[in-house]
């Protein structure tokens, strides 16, 4: 699976309430999640955000709490992946969860500047800034984890493996 995308930039400790603030918590609509995405540190966002756009964070990315709201937010926003020097754990879980790859490497990011291109592969973690040339490698996403993304997140995927099971019985 490969990504291609226009760079949005953060910094380290970048936080849950940071990313969808409490407030807007009680929020089930997708689109009112996507507008307010960012809404106090980055008001510009959601206006300015695109399909297929990739995050570039620092360290500690979605720390906070253990809200999917965060991670849901993003994806919904039309972000395809995100990389970063290192993800809150629970965060990192979440966004598997949600369908929302993530990779891990410290020696792309200070690198990467805002609005860069940058090129992701998801099965070898090689990532490449465009303008630059540069290549860094993160640890490969793993097959099973793939897979979750690949269905939609983790609820997709049990679905589908349960229909397919269903299916073999039933032969």
């Amino acid at each position: 699976m490969n990504i291609e995308g226009k760079v949005w930039k953060f910094g380290d400790n970048i936080d849950t309430d940071v990313i969808i603030p409490a407030r807007f918590l009680n929020v089930s609509d997708k689109g009112e999640l996507v507008k307010n995405c960012f809404t106090d540190l980055r008001p510009d966002f959601s206006k300015g955000v695109s399909q297929g756009d990739i995050i570039v964070g620092g360290n500690n990315f979605g720390c906070g709490s253990s809200r999917e709201h965060a991670p849901l937010a993003i994806k919904e926003s039309g972000i395809a992946a995100i990389v970063a020097k290192s993800f809150a754990r629970i965060f990192y879980r979440n966004a598997f969860n949600i369908g929302l790859p993530i990779l891990e490497c410290r020696e792309a990011v200070d690198p990467v500047k805002e609005n860069d291109q940058i090129y992701l592969d998801l099965s070898t973690g090689e990532i490449v800034n465009r303008g630059s040339g540069e290549r860094f490698s993160a640890k490969p996403i793993p097959d099973f984890m793939m897979q979750i993304i690949q269905a939609g997140g983790l609820v997709e995927y049990v679905r589908t493996q349960s229909i397919n099971s269903s299916k073999s019985e039933v032969s």
